[in-house]
């Protein structure tokens, strides 16, 4: 075995990983960029070695600096986590001419399962099924149109380079077909330097299914069963289990031993995953699952594997890497109990899911579970990154049990000002239909309206102003308003006056009676100039001061100025000034933490202006656009 790994990533994962290299007594090394200078990975590695700014081309995607940064510190082995270089062949083998140890397979099968089209070929070859689409050469606009049209709507347009979610487009019409494609090859031009894609038959009840392999230099490949992906939001995974509701022991040793044949196809070595589309329409039925893709890397989700098994995935790589064959033969694997994972992001459900950026002033996250996170209180969510700040991670002995322990372990995160999906993915786990193992990829579409964020409590609202009473009035002009809005207010015959607070919350204000002498049963905590109470995973912010200002820092105004809702370049600007445009309909396209935000007109209206040029880098709340209506 080697005596230090350097980890070329940041994070979850790089902590994630450090922790089974320390177990085993290995040095670890930090690589960062000057936005992570003070990150929690940095600091949890024996040495670190800051490699550039903050954008992940210039430092994290940069194979040449993480290689300088392994020889400066006298690293023996690389191991990439997943995402930025994890998928790299042409990095992996720079790391394997450096003299160095790299963790993952090798690098002729991560070029084979790389591209989406190739892979599917070589599935075909393996007699793995795969499900109908077009894979061809020809990427001209007017071919994708005709081999879609052929295929039928709706379809998928993929990046070939994709994964998690990027460069990914779902298509109803023939007449969307354009936007479509233009938006997932812009999204893999730049997420992947690749703008090509394929196109797929979208499954209409399609469910995620993916089997966990890996392989050895001796020839050895198992499995690790299976896990179930299937609730995402714009293909992003958001809560993942193993192992798969309603997967029957015929169904299982199908699925894994496709999974495996399309490892040894590729002569695999180390983890990987190997995805497959379910149409569930009918349940889970073997001939019914297609191979979608292979991730030759380590998955987000891994620790659900690891609760059912008992296998440390981490540790097996590093071993797999030394030289050493897979510790358990395929018998010797168990599957026990049942696991979930869920995705904490830094985004605003309430505010169409937009991505939440800056400080962690207030971060709580449950502590009798496993947690796997890369910030803690006080940490930045940078513009730069994904905006996944933690996992959280329950292991219970039965599909019910895991839903519900997860479900509290969720309603138990506390973050401010940073906005998270805690309270969403409580929703999710508490709906009847996931409850029933009745999910599909379209479940969070299809129940939109019963997973919106719901308003405070009573008990919550008599908290808050039970705060605004003991804070007193501002010191300032404002007292008077403060006075006459927070004293004794109403007159009732023959009763004593009643005592109310006002507060102002979004979507407007209310008068609140406190909870005089009562025990406080939800957290709330003194910010700035809000009151921020939690419950059930949902922040929400009060004031108790007339607020200055009714207006939107971000979003579509009421005026139709469309401002940017955080830092960010724009890719794109679809509507010119002058033209006509429908309610929803895209007039500016941001990118910003590696995913691209449309900005669409708040009504039916004409473009009167356009401020920002494709490449423009523009701040949170820049106005970009102005839509007027129709009639002005």
């Amino acid at each position: 075995m080697f005596k230090s790994v350097l980890v070329a990533n940041r994070g979850e994962i790089a902590c994630r990983v450090f922790r089974t290299a320390r177990r085993l007594g290995l040095r670890t090394i930090a690589v960062y960029s000057e936005a992570d200078a003070d990150a929690l990975h940095v600091r949890e590695a024996d040495e670190a070695v800051l490699i550039g700014p903050a954008p992940a081309r210039e430092s994290y995607l940069d194979a040449a600096k993480v290689l300088a940064a392994a020889k400066a510190t006298g690293a023996e082995a690389i191991h990439p986590g997943y995402g930025f270089l994890s998928e790299n062949a042409d990095f992996a083998e720079a790391v394997m001419a450096a003299g160095l140890v790299w963790i993952g397979p090798p690098p002729a099968a991560i070029r084979a399962m790389g591209l989406k089209d190739a892979a599917k070929s070589l599935m075909i070859e393996a007699g793995v099924p795969v499900t109908p689409g077009y894979l061809g050469e020809d990427q001209s606009p007017e071919r994708l149109q005709r081999e879609a049209d052929a295929i039928g709507y709706p379809v998928l347009i993929k990046a070939v380079a994709g994964g998690g979610g990027k460069g990914m487009k779902k298509v109803d019409r023939a007449e969307d077909f354009a936007d479509g494609l233009a938006s997932a090859q812009r999204e893999g031009q730049s997420s992947f330097g690749d703008p090509r894609v394929l196109i797929e038959k979208y499954i209409t009840r399609p469910r995620h299914i993916e089997v966990q392999v890996f392989g050895d230099s001796h020839g050895d490949v198992v499995h690790l069963h299976e896990r179930d992906c299937s609730l995402q939001r714009r293909h992003q995974k958001v809560i993942e289990e193993a192992p798969a509701p309603g997967m029957d022991a015929a169904t299982r040793a199908a699925v894994t031993a496709a999974a495996v044949r399309a490892a040894k196809a590729v002569n695999y070595e180390g983890a990987g995953t190997i995805e497959f589309i379910a149409d569930a329409s009918e349940g889970l039925r073997a001939d019914r699952i297609w191979f979608m893709e292979m991730n030759t890397r380590l998955q987000v989700e891994h620790p659900v594997t690891e609760a059912i098994t008992g296998v440390d995935l981490v540790e097996w790589q590093l071993r797999v890497a030394a030289g050493e064959p897979i510790p358990l033969k395929q018998a010797d694997i168990p599957l026990n109990g049942w696991a979930m994972e869920a995705r904490l992001y830094a985004e605003d459900p309430a505010n169409g899911f937009l991505p939440s950026i800056g400080r962690l002033e207030h971060f709580r996250l449950p502590d009798d579970i496993r947690v796997d996170t890369g910030v803690e209180q006080g940490g930045e969510v940078s513009q730069f990154y994904d905006p996944m700040i933690a996992k959280l991670i329950v292991h219970e002995d039965t599909r019910e049990a895991a839903a519900e322990a997860l479900a509290d372990a969720c309603a138990e995160v506390e973050v401010w000002p940073v906005r998270t999906n805690a309270g969403f993915l409580v929703r999710c786990l508490e709906h009847p239909r996931f409850v029933e193992g009745d999910v599909d990829t379209g479940f969070i579409g299809a129940e939109a309206d019963s997973l919106e964020t719901p308003a405070p409590s009573p008990i919550l609202l008599a908290e808050a102003a039970n705060h605004a009473l003991d804070r007193g009035p501002p010191d300032t002009e404002e007292s008077s308003v403060w006075s006459s809005l927070a004293g004794t207010r109403g007159f009732r015959l023959n009763a004593s006056p009643v005592r109310t607070v006002r507060l102002w919350l979004e979507g407007g204000e209310r008068d609140v009676i406190p909870a005089d002498g009562a025990t406080y049963q939800r957290t709330t905590i003194l910010h700035e100039d809000r009151i921020v109470g939690f419950e059930s995973g949902v922040a929400h912010a009060f004031r108790d001061r007339a607020p200055t200002s009714s207006g939107s820092a971000a979003g579509p105004a009421s005026d139709g100025s469309l401002r940017a809702p955080m830092p960010g370049k724009i890719v794109a600007a679809p509507a010119k000034p002058g033209d006509t445009v429908a309610k929803g309909q895209p007039v500016v396209v941001l990118e910003a933490m590696k995913m691209e935000h449309a900005l669409v007109a708040p009504f039916d209206g004409v473009v009167e202006s356009v401020a920002a040029a494709i490449g423009d880098q523009v701040g949170e709340g820049a106005v970009l656009a102005v839509v007027k209506p129709a009639d002005s």
